[in-house]
């Protein structure tokens, strides 16, 4: 008979223990981990936080990266046309397994051998697919199986303040990971064209890592690194300013570049140098004479304000617009002549 009231007793004990904790569990969130019900009582006061490393990223992206060196051979008159041997050296990033390589067009321009050096040091030859001057991309191909694809977010939109790392072979000095910050995007007026709107960072680079992998901490490609800021005045020293080409229009290029050979073009035949921000459209300065623009009847002093179903928002955007578009396509045009609404259809050429 004593022995009812013993297990009456227990459970009840037990009742209370599950009680406790379960309260334990709801006021002291940690103790739901597993590894910390110790009240970190017994943890060592040497214990470290783990660092912050970009290891993982860079195992991701790197080797997808190459090593670049494109040979030309150049005769000098002055010496009985001796030929003299150039290489140039450059990075490129390996896009697919199909073996098609990104790389900048300065890299490998007049090059008449080139030769591809991957991460684990197997020497692979070239060949040169397309190039196209006005973003100064190329893309290359070599025969080879199994080769390490770097990756890629199709929906990922670099913003200022990311971190980036850049991958690349500067001076010849091997496969170099420099790490740094977006500073800014779509920096334009830093050549003669309008085809490229820069990401700028501060990860270092130098020569070498022309066209080498730009990723962001998850080893996800955000750009072609391509250029260094420089000036005419040697004596400014610049710091910490360095371009790379966006991975979604080095995507297109490439895309367009296996497809065709080149890139094809829209082409308007004006330029300007004024946004009219009362209008809000782009001011026609010049008219190319029997360009589409000529022919359909754009005048100087005309404001375009939308293209298509597109408001014109900047210069740059609509010069995106047209070069983006088929040639042969014919587009609406809202224009302000003279205080007067006009739609003027145009037949967009092809850029040449």
């Amino acid at each position: 008979m004593k022995l009812i009231p013993v297990l009456s007793y227990i459970l009840r004990a037990s009742s209370y223990g599950l009680l406790t904790a379960v309260v334990l569990l709801i006021l002291v969130p940690d103790l739901r981990d597993g590894n910390s019900f110790s009240f970190n009582i017994f943890k060592s006061e040497n214990s470290k936080p783990k660092p912050v490393s970009f290891a993982t990223a860079v195992a991701k992206s790197a080797p997808a990266v190459v090593n670049i060196y494109s040979e030309s051979i150049t005769t000098d008159p002055r010496y009985s046309s001796r030929s003299i041997q150039r290489v140039k050296l450059g990075s490129g990033v390996i896009m697919d397994q199909r073996g098609y390589i990104l790389t900048n067009n300065h890299v490998v321009l007049n090059a008449d051998l080139i030769t591809v050096i991957l991460q684990d040091s197997t020497e692979l030859s070239a060949e040169l697919i397309g190039s196209d001057e006005f973003t100064d991309l190329a893309v290359l191909k070599v025969q080879a199986m199994n080769l390490p694809v770097i990756p890629v977010d199709e929906s990922l939109t670099p913003l200022v303040g990311d971190v980036v790392l850049a991958i690349g072979n500067p001076l010849n000095l091997g496969q170099t990971i420099t790490q740094g910050v977006i500073s800014a995007t779509g920096r334009t007026g830093l050549s003669s064209n309008s085809y490229r709107e820069f990401l700028q960072m501060d990860a270092a680079i130098n020569d070498g890592n022309s066209g080498g992998a730009l990723v962001n901490s998850n080893g996800d490609l955000v750009g072609i690194t391509t250029a260094q800021f420089k000036r005419s005045n040697p004596q400014l020293n610049i710091q910490g300013i360095f371009f790379a080409i966006p991975y979604q229009l080095a995507a297109n290029v490439m895309d367009q570049l296996i497809k065709n050979g080149r890139v094809v073009r829209g082409w308007l035949g004006i330029s300007s140098q004024r946004y009219n921000r009362q209008l809000k459209g782009v001011v026609v300065d010049t008219i190319t004479a029997n360009s589409p623009a000529e022919i359909a009847g754009i005048k100087t002093g005309d404001v375009i304000y939308k293209i298509a179903d597109f408001d014109v928002t900047s210069i740059n955007q609509a010069l995106d617009i047209i070069a983006e578009t088929k040639p042969n396509t014919i587009l609406e045009f809202g224009v302000v002549r003279d205080n007067t609404h006009l739609v003027i259809e145009v037949n967009i050429g092809e850029f040449k």
